[in-house]
């Protein structure tokens, strides 16, 4: 009997070796490529391509912001940025020595003493060559790109449902409110007119700062993807903004986007913007965009593409698996922020090299899948036929964590050769419902009632 069972325990030892090794190969062997964004990116030598810093989504006096344009463009200029979209609240963006069309609405701006003005010629010359002196005098040496055409479409802020559209004709949006001003008649309006656009701090419409589970709502994911999958020129969604406030689940909020729209051969792209009122929040989340030249065309390109990584320097801690597990704020720190200085794939693998970091995780269908100590500057490979299951993820996405702050790239995606679902809008009852819904959420009556009940509470 003893033998029968000592000679049962080995054949079951070699059956769950043989299943392990069957894994294993079938990880290795499964036929998919990784998709990555940076594969175009040339990394180093005489053509290498320039890191640029940048944000697409600031403010000024233009609407209602507290400063003048010529004092948060001089602030940019100073902090290093190298591209800057000015995208006032339903004020179509133009070239910063000239004025903009503006609402009547922000003409309180005046009764309030605030200065509304723009950039004298020869400001926006040596801002745009890198001529202009910096506050201590001496040169900066490399212009600025001023990004024209942005505009915030939210223009009664009392809304949530903000979208910033870009690259628009500066005749276009101004003062536009669609209705009620919903993320989807905005981004259709910002597409039919030529324009790209992003979702902005979806968090805050959402109120997940209340109720962190909103960003794992079906109903809501459903919501936001059905946008992504009928826009195409809606090219994702901020996933930092500012001091991130109220956005501190947007990154779950992406993930579960990923996963809803990947399916159909659509990826999100995650965008991180200063959303700068005032002078302190001009360093606290940004984007470096890996460009060829810095112009308007490669600004663009790169919003198409995704070749670039998103910055912040505040985050507060979350209970969702990616973390962060403890807050940070380093905003107007002398720290370095994480930094990818290179991003290669070779057949299952994918390797970065960072700087000024501590801890590296890689992400896929919204789970932590690898994490790893490292100090300051490195390399690190995630190889994934050594992950079980990895032929069955949609995508992989690394971080990067640093005392100065937190850096992210944009999603590599999983292709496996299947046909992609074809999107098809719903028109049950129950889809009409939740538009409505929806639609009503996005209404200013809707969000006074809801300040109104958190002001009581």
């Amino acid at each position: 009997m003893k033998k029968t069972a000592k000679i049962f325990s080995v054949l079951l030892c070699l059956i769950l070796a043989m299943q392990v090794c069957i894994m294993s190969v079938s990880a290795a062997d499964a036929d998919y490529t990784i998709v990555s964004p940076y594969d175009r990116v040339v990394w180093s030598g005489d053509n290498a391509w320039g890191a640029y810093k940048g944000t697409l989504h600031t403010h000024t006096t233009y609407s209602d912001a507290d400063l003048s344009l010529p004092v948060m463009i001089k602030e940019y200029y100073e902090q290093g940025y190298d591209f800057v979209a000015n995208a006032d609240h339903g004020v179509t963006g133009v070239e910063w020595n000239k004025e903009p069309a503006r609402p009547a609405l922000y003409l309180y701006q005046y009764i309030l003493g605030n200065e509304v003005a723009h950039l004298t010629d020869e400001e926006y010359k040596g801002i745009t060559t890198g001529t202009y002196p910096l506050y201590d005098g001496t040169p900066r040496g490399k212009g600025m790109t001023c990004v024209t055409g942005a505009n915030e479409f939210g223009y009664i802020t009392l809304t949530k449902s903000h979208t910033n559209g870009y690259f628009l004709p500066a005749d276009v949006g101004n003062t536009w409110d669609g209705g009620e001003n919903s993320f989807e008649s905005a981004i259709k309006f910002i597409e039919e007119n030529g324009g790209l656009s992003h979702i902005n701090h979806p968090g805050d419409w959402l109120d997940s700062n209340s109720n962190p589970d909103a960003v794992n709502d079906p109903a809501n994911i459903k919501y936001f993807g059905d946008i992504l999958l009928k826009y195409l020129s809606c090219t994702g969604m901020e996933v930092f903004n500012e001091r991130n406030g109220t956005t501190g689940y947007d990154r779950v909020l992406w993930d579960n986007l990923l996963m809803y729209c990947l399916p159909y051969g659509r990826n999100v792209l995650g965008y991180s913007n200063t959303d700068a009122h005032f002078l302190s929040t001009i360093d606290s989340s940004f984007m470096i965009f890996m460009m060829e030249e810095n112009d308007m065309d490669h600004v663009r390109e790169t919003m198409q593409n995704g070749a670039f990584f998103s910055v912040t320097r505040k985050l507060r801690a979350n209970d969702f698996e990616i973390g962060p597990t403890e807050e940070f704020d380093v905003i107007d720190s002398d720290l370095p922020y994480p930094m990818f200085t290179k991003v290669t794939t070779a057949g299952h693998t994918v390797t970065c090299e960072f700087t000024d970091a501590q801890q590296i995780q890689w992400i896929a269908n919204g789970k932590v899948i690898d994490k790893k100590a490292v100090n300051g500057s490195g390399t690190h490979t995630l190889n994934l036929d050594e992950i079980e299951g990895a032929e069955d993820f949609l995508y992989i996405r690394a971080e990067i964590l640093g005392e100065g702050g937190m850096t992210v790239t944009q999603p590599l995606v999983i292709d496996n050769g299947a046909e992609d679902l074809k999107y098809e809008e719903e028109t049950s009852f129950n889809a009409i419902l939740e538009d409505i819904i929806f639609w009503f959420k996005s209404t200013r009556l809707y969000v006074i009632f809801q300040e109104l009940v958190r002001a009581i509470g």
